[in-house]
């Protein structure tokens, strides 16, 4: 699986290398085809809550719900994706989700869909992701080398953005077209691709845990290697931090556009697009970087960078300009995720790769509810911007303190 060194010389060859695996180029292109859909649901649905109740409290239910079962399962999911090959776990948690958009689409078209349908759905979909995560962080390592897993992780990144910034603005348009139910009917067809990639590749078994121990040992093993990790404990909190505080404000945005923009479903979709295309450039600037040095420094811009952008949003009402800002926020908040993702999994032996990988997941999406439920809820009362100031500000005191506490961050490669 080695690449030669000659074969890297070229730009192209650096950026993209992880896709020279062929199990690597099946999961990235089918997993793209799929979070397209995703990305589709996501922005229809988020607009159509947001039709059925004009609550921007709503919103933050909704996705409360669906991150509620991260802090119940995430952590089990991570033992069971130490215990069995993950592929046939993905696989698992794939259908289930495509069951769940099809079961949506139908309510929809049936005309008898009410918002206490799609919070039950979200739940459903949580329990889902806190098996699906885990074991889709920690898979890269069995499709590259671990030489390349920082450009595989960076090219996720790539693939996930990509369908971000596609995927919302079609998603406006057909909602406005021929409305919410189709975009989740295509999510559901969208599933077929990763399925049928993962069904397709050839993967060598991997190091898993002894199924004499018990799960709460599993647990306690990682649990402990990252409390006595301090780099790998405070990359961790960073991406709690951000993602209960940073990422939340996008929960806003079907209320941002109409609101704030003046807009409709369309300008919602536009909104999760720049973000997206923001983040595409970032991931595709971190894998053309190769095996870079500086990790760590481009980790900290990235820390400050985020939270300032969103602050700058909120003084401005128009749509191209918030749209600019978006994309910058977009790309600064990937040096974040990308780059700690990365460090964290090449700090982490392959044993308890699953296991790390399940709280970091937890972290991740566990605080996104929290974040979801807490900018609702301001913003119901307060009103958008100072909902997203407020989150901004956390973030700051996060990443200043960081700085200074653990200055080793900075300097790793």
């Amino acid at each position: 699986m080695t690449i030669p060194s000659w074969r890297r010389s070229t730009f192209a060859a650096r950026t993209f290398a992880a896709l020279r695996y062929r199990n690597y180029r099946l999961w990235f292109f089918g997993q793209m085809v799929s979070l397209f859909g995703s990305w589709m649901q996501t922005t229809a649905q988020g607009f159509l809550v947001f039709q059925l109740t004009g609550s921007p409290a709503y919103l933050g239910y909704v996705g409360f719900a669906a991150g509620v079962p991260a802090w119940a399962l995430t952590l089990y999911g991570g033992v069971v994706a130490d215990r069995v090959p993950r592929r046939t776990l993905l696989i698992v948690t794939q259908i289930a989700q495509m069951a769940l958009a099809f079961i949506l689409a139908g309510l929809v078209f049936s005309g008898i869909v009410q918002p206490w349908h799609i919070i039950v759905l979200s739940l459903l979909l949580g329990v889902a992701n806190a098996f699906d995560a885990p074991a889709r962080l920690a898979f890269v390592r069995e499709l590259v080398d671990k030489d390349d897993l920082t450009n595989g992780i960076a090219l996720n990144a790539t693939m996930f953005n990509l369908a971000t910034t596609t995927g919302p603005a079609m998603a406006g348009v057909m909602y406005n077209l021929v409305g919410p139910a189709w975009c989740f009917m295509l999510n559901g067809i969208s599933f077929l691709a990763v399925i049928g990639a993962l069904w397709r590749m050839r993967i060598a078994s991997g190091p898993v845990a002894p199924r004499n121990a018990s799960a709460w040992r599993d647990l306690r093993e990682g649990l402990s290697y990252i409390l006595h990790e301090p780099v790998v404990r405070t990359l961790i909190v960073l991406v709690g931090a951000t993602s209960c505080f940073g990422i939340s404000f996008a929960t806003l945005f079907p209320a941002w556009a109409v609101r704030i923009l003046g807009g409709d479903a369309t300008t919602t979709g536009l909104l999760q697009s720049a973000r997206g295309l923001g983040a595409l450039m970032g991931a595709l600037l971190i894998a053309s970087l190769g095996r870079f040095q500086f990790k760590g420094r481009l980790l900290t811009v990235g820390t400050f960078a985020f939270p300032l952008l969103l602050i700058l949003m909120t003084f401005t009402n128009r749509l191209w300009l918030t749209l600019a800002i978006l994309v910058a926020s977009g790309l600064a908040v990937i040096l974040i995720m990308n780059l700690a993702n990365a460090l964290v999994q090449t700090l982490t032996p392959d044993a308890l790769r699953g296991r790390v990988m399940a709280v970091y997941s937890m972290v991740f999406f566990g605080m996104m509810p929290v974040g979801a439920l807490w900018v609702g809820v301001v913003a119901e009362r307060v009103g958008e911007p100072a909902a997203v100031i407020s989150g901004a500000l956390a973030v700051l005191g996060v990443a200043g303190a960081i700085v200074v506490a653990v200055p080793r961050i900075r300097g790793l490669p």
